[in-house]
């Protein structure tokens, strides 16, 4: 009998700047509360690109637009021994015709984002207090806070211009 084959957590995560300002979410964790980038998990029959936007729109109530690939992460947390993330951290513009939520804090029970027929209402994801965005001085204030090492070396990639195409990953159904 072989051993079972071991996987890691795939997950995404949305890298979104706008006139200087990074989106956040601050959420409930074990540790106490933390800022990550909207991220989550891939979902079975989903692609990565709409997990992204899934995943942004469940935790920030941004609807958003992937433009490219920041990168591919790795990271096992030291203090869950046998447990791997892989992370694809993508660029992503909100969309911000007639926004005008766009750079405002946004609270759980709150306001969500533009569809085509205007705004629509949403609780943020479970674990979710607040979507917020932060200048890059500011996300360096609170790196003790971070979820993970992802969230801050995320950001620097992008401000770096860490930017690979959207098709350098292919979906097949």
């Amino acid at each position: 009998m072989s051993a079972p084959i071991w996987k890691p957590n795939t997950t995404v995560a949305a890298v979104v700047e706008h006139q200087g300002l990074f989106l956040l979410v601050e959420e409930e964790t074990e540790a106490g509360l933390r800022f990550n980038q909207p991220a989550g998990h891939l979902d079975a029959d989903e692609s990565l690109l709409l997990a992204c936007v899934r995943e942004t729109r469940e935790e920030t109530a941004y609807l958003v637009k992937p433009t490219a690939l920041v990168g591919i992460y790795q990271w096992s947390p030291p203090t869950k021994p046998g447990l791997t993330y892989l992370r694809f951290a993508y660029a992503a513009e909100v969309k911000v015709e007639g926004n005008p939520m766009l750079g405002v804090t946004v609270n759980n029970v709150a306001l969500a984002a533009i569809q085509s027929d205007g705004m629509t209402m949403a609780r943020l994801d479970k674990g979710i207090v607040r979507a917020v965005w932060l200048s890059y001085e500011e996300v360096l204030a609170c790196r003790y806070r971070h979820r993970s090492p992802l969230v801050l070396q995320c950001i620097e990639d992008y401000r770096a211009g860490r930017r690979f195409p959207l098709d350098l990953i292919r979906h097949y159904d």
